[in-house]
């Protein structure tokens, strides 16, 4: 069977062994009083790889997670594990959830219960939907990928064929991050199938057709872009180029795992600078052992090496043509003016939050489901699988 039931991994002697790694990092020293100037604040960071080695539950979080329906796909060399909720209204129809880096599925499960019951939640049944929450290849509990080639491209296909396996036909996708390049590829290649594709992120990779004329708007989006990958994107640099180096360290050190993807989280949360005013150190750490016990980062890194295969770049005219609803949360940036996004997306929905960020599921949930729902409302006459 190509479906089957997944049992979450749990071993006690894995939690031994992060433990006994966090008492025994080497701390380097720091400049006294610079904070974070120089990168992730050690004092901070300690604080948390306490808690991480001492109050931590990952059992409880193990527990947690198998309230959902877990399961694996498999597909030739690959396998893909995901959760298979249904949803409780009188006509639910199928979305995939996807995810980005340095989140996981995790950042999407506070959407389940949201658009699977939507009654339960202040809206209408006739909304519900029936919710797949899918790891990217390489990353959680899904298989890491063993050969060359495993982009976003890549990945629009095993998922078109997992929707065709789970028996729907036609199906709508979400995604931030890499979840919105896997989302915009099931669009551009599948658009008979796709009922509509809701982003709140535009893949960086994504350019219209060549020698269109750009709007100073957009130029200065383009000038703002640039800015903004000398400042804060050396991590985009380093995993573009030679995400293997780095992985070396992330893979043996949880410490040192915990600042490069804690850093992240800071940075593009809508939380100024104050990673407790957006999440519990639960939810964070929860992401942060999901990478340790899979040892999935450096295959979630590998993929900016592999999107350089695959850049989602269209021809002049080309549109993804599929029914798109754009969520724009304000600390997402830079955020592509609407008119650069609507030469390569068919925009039917557009809605400015005031706040919110990258890991917009885990931020604002309750904001981007009605979002979801208000998006895809027009198009359920056309979904039954």
């Amino acid at each position: 069977m190509a479906i089957r039931t997944f049992q979450l991994p749990y071993s006690e002697s894995a939690v031994q062994d992060l433990r006994e790694r966090l008492a025994r990092t080497r701390w380097p020293d720091t400049i006294p009083g610079s904070g974070w100037e120089y990168g992730f604040d050690l004092q901070h960071l300690q604080r948390m790889c306490r808690y991480w080695s001492g109050d931590f539950d990952w059992k409880a979080e193990i527990d947690r997670l198998g309230r959902f329906h877990h399961l694996r796909y498999m597909l030739g060399d690959q396998s893909i594990h995901f959760v298979h909720e249904r949803g409780r209204g009188p006509s639910p129809i199928p979305i995939l959830l996807l995810h980005g880096w340095p989140g996981s599925f995790l950042e999407m499960l506070k959407l389940v219960p949201l658009l699977t019951d939507p009654a339960a939640h202040g809206g209408e049944p006739s909304d519900s939907f029936d919710v797949i929450v899918a790891s990217l290849p390489g990353f959680g509990f899904s298989s890491r990928p063993c050969q060359r080639g495993m982009n976003t491209a890549r990945m629009s296909r095993l998922f078109a064929q997992l929707m065709s396996d789970l028996g729907y036909e036609r199906f709508a996708c979400h995604g931030g991050d890499f979840g919105a390049s896997v989302s915009s590829w099931l669009g551009r290649r599948h658009a008979a199938r796709v009922i509509g594709v809701h982003l709140n992120y535009i893949p960086r990779s994504y350019r219209p057709g060549p020698g269109a004329v750009l709007s100073e708007e957009e130029q200065q989006f383009l000038a703002d872009a640039q800015r903004w990958e000398e400042e804060f994107g050396a991590y985009d640099h380093i995993q573009f180029r030679t995400p293997q180096t780095v992985s070396y360290g992330l893979n043996d050190s949880p410490a040192a795992l915990a600042a490069w993807i804690l850093e992240k989280f800071r940075d593009w949360a809508d939380c100024d600078g104050d990673l407790e005013k957006r999440f519990t150190w639960d939810e964070l750490l929860a992401n942060l052992t999901l990478y340790w016990m899979t040892e999935t980062i450096h295959s979630s890194c590998r993929l900016y090496f592999e999107q350089r295969t695959a850049p989602l770049r269209l021809s002049l005219g080309e549109r993804i043509e599929v029914p798109c609803g754009i969520a724009h949360f304000p600390k997402e940036a830079p955020f592509p003016p609407r008119t650069w996004i609507e030469r390569g997306y068919n925009v039917q929905h557009w809605t400015e939050f005031r706040s919110g960020g990258h890991f917009a599921a885990m931020e604002e949930p309750e904001a981007l489901a009605t979002d979801i729902r208000t998006f895809l409302r027009r198009f359920r006459s056309g979904s039954r699988t």
